[in-house]
């Protein structure tokens, strides 16, 4: 006879999976504002630069921001952003993988 799945301990691993998942692309998302150099910026100038990121509709814009993204993550900048220490730009959210890390505070607490 074939046990019965237990649908409940497989759907607090997928619950404990996204959470992890979670918790790792906001502590991702907190390096990249510091390598950028981004976290000089208020809070709220740092929101409106990506919400206007965030909504526009330029493609041409969005080019040019996704090749001097490439070429940030690449290392082809030269080192012209602060705080990017001479650390290599592709290990960038390495730390979150590790146990221990440090969550950055994102955000509102529950927010996507």
């Amino acid at each position: 006879m074939r046990k019965p799945r237990d649908y409940d301990a497989e759907l607090k691993a997928l619950t404990d999976k996204a959470r992890q998942l979670k918790t790792r692309k906001t502590s991702q998302l907190g390096e990249l504002v510091n390598a950028t150099g981004a976290d000089t910026l208020s809070a709220e100038v740092l929101a409106g630069a990506l919400l206007d990121a965030a909504t526009t509709t330029d493609a041409a814009r969005k080019e040019a921001w996704r090749k001097s993204g490439a070429a940030f993550f690449s290392g082809e900048d030269k080192g012209s952003r602060a705080g990017t220490g001479s650390e290599p730009r592709s290990n960038l959210g390495s730390a979150a993988a590790e146990p221990g890390s440090a969550q950055l505070p994102l955000g509102k607490p529950g927010a996507a």
